[in-house]
């Protein structure tokens, strides 16, 4: 099958061999001669055309067959795994969120449990705190009790009968046992003798003793009292210069 392009070399040589005829009238012989030659070239030219263009029909269809053998290579995932996919994201998803709330919520709890294990030793404190100064405030409440107690057995006179001194000894037990329950309850009683402390003691008077060294303590006048080492009620002394 002869193409255009290739009438139309035919077409062009034919032209040329007739104005070159024109111009040489005894080369009638060559003319044709050449215009066989031209004839045979097109044919062959246009078969070669004709080849490639083939050739290249082929090789698309080739290509265009192999792209379709790929994608039938590919088959479809089932209906049945791609929901299975689905629902295994899903769950992934649910799972995430559900660890993501229980891990605010055991947040929350702590916080809620440290401030409540807080509270509780603030109330703890509280209670601990009233009691205390109740404690004191009984205490100091009893402080006058203990001094009639001291005075009256100081001035216990002499000479009393066996029953006298029966009753003396009887007051003297319970005068031990008011003591033992203050003590019980951290009271102590500050020293009477030994260097004069001024956080301790209190002095009434100021004096020179030849028998007892300076800023000592002559005599206790009223015995002091401590709670928990913190002082109740300062000693009253007399102190030597």
């Amino acid at each position: 099958m002869v193409d255009r392009n290739s009438k139309r070399m035919i077409k062009n040589k034919m032209t040329n061999e007739k104005i070159k005829e024109k111009k040489n009238p005894n080369s009638t012989e060559n003319a044709e001669t050449v215009e066989e030659a031209v004839v045979e070239e097109a044919l062959a030219a246009s078969i070669d055309a004709a080849n490639v263009e083939e050739a290249e029909t082929d090789s698309e269809t080739e290509e265009s067959a192999v792209a379709d053998d790929e994608q039938e290579a590919e088959p479809e995932k089932p209906v049945e795994l791609i929901e299975a996919e689905e629902t295994i994201t899903r769950l992934e998803e649910e799972l995430e969120a559900a660890q993501k709330q229980a891990a605010e919520s055991l947040d929350r709890l702590q916080r809620t449990a440290a401030e409540f294990q807080n509270s509780r030793r603030r109330q703890d404190k509280v209670v601990a705190d009233s009691i205390e100064r109740a404690s004191v405030h009984l205490i100091r409440q009893l402080l006058p009790l203990l001094d009639d107690f001291d005075l009256a057995f100081r001035n216990t006179p002499e000479g009393l009968s066996k029953e006298q001194k029966a009753w003396a000894d009887g007051f003297r037990q319970i005068q031990k046992k008011l003591m033992r329950v203050l003590e019980e309850e951290g009271v102590t009683t500050i020293a009477q003798d030994g260097v004069f402390d001024p956080e301790r003691h209190e002095a009434v008077s100021s004096e020179p003793n030849d028998a007892v060294e300076s800023n000592h303590i002559i005599e206790t006048l009223r015995t002091g009292y401590e709670h928990k080492n913190r002082v109740l009620r300062p000693a009253l002394v007399r102190v030597a210069m």
